[in-house]
């Protein structure tokens, strides 16, 4: 059992580090990664254009069933949306803000990236 969450936590974190780089590569600044506060954690914390980019990466790999963006749910993006309030209220962030997801899905070729913004509220 520890062997598949060691893993899915290692898929997790090959994820967020293709995410990053797929941000750096179109000109975002990476503030923070893995943000926690109480029981919200955002995977990316990112600034583009004056915009504060709360980011919520999902990986799977090719053997899942699924899209990756598909796991984020009402509850997930409630917990993601409490944590940016908190974040945005500790750096005293005056400028708007954004939601998005970065949905990586590994296979044997590499992976599939596939980047929406504004995707919840």
């Amino acid at each position: 059992m520890a062997h598949q969450k060691h893993d899915k936590s290692e898929i997790g974190k090959r994820g967020e580090d293709i995410a990053a780089g797929h941000l750096l590569s179109i000109g975002y600044r990476i503030l923070e990664r893995n943000w926690r506060h109480r029981r919200s954690e955002i995977d990316l914390i990112a600034e583009k254009d004056g915009l504060l980019i709360f980011v919520e990466v999902k990986t799977r790999s090719y053997a899942a069933f699924g899209h990756p963006e598909e796991a984020v749910n009402e509850y997930k993006a409630n917990k993601v949306i409490e944590g940016a309030e908190e974040y945005v209220y500790q750096v005293n962030w005056l400028g708007d803000i954004r939601f998005d997801i970065v949905s990586v899905e590994l296979n044997e070729h590499g992976h599939k990236l596939l980047h929406i913004e504004d995707a919840f509220y």
